[in-house]
């Protein structure tokens, strides 16, 4: 079997969790920022894990993360 290649962009966005979930960070908090609320912006700084319909393919393009 050759080896995988990672996706290179998506390996920069992501982390492994020590339950082996993904984490990502939340969109929405570059710009236009003066209409959102203190609360809005407050929450888009935490990180999230990726929804369960998404992990399969995550994983097929993060093969050794």
């Amino acid at each position: 079997m050759p080896k995988l290649k990672t996706n290179r962009a998506a390996a920069k966005r992501f982390k492994k969790t020590a339950t082996g979930q993904l984490k990502r960070m939340k969109a929405y908090k570059s710009h236009i920022l003066t209409k959102k609320s203190a609360k809005r912006k407050r929450n888009l700084r935490q990180a999230t894990l990726v929804d369960s319909t998404n992990v399969k393919t995550m994983k097929k393009i993060l093969p050794y993360l």
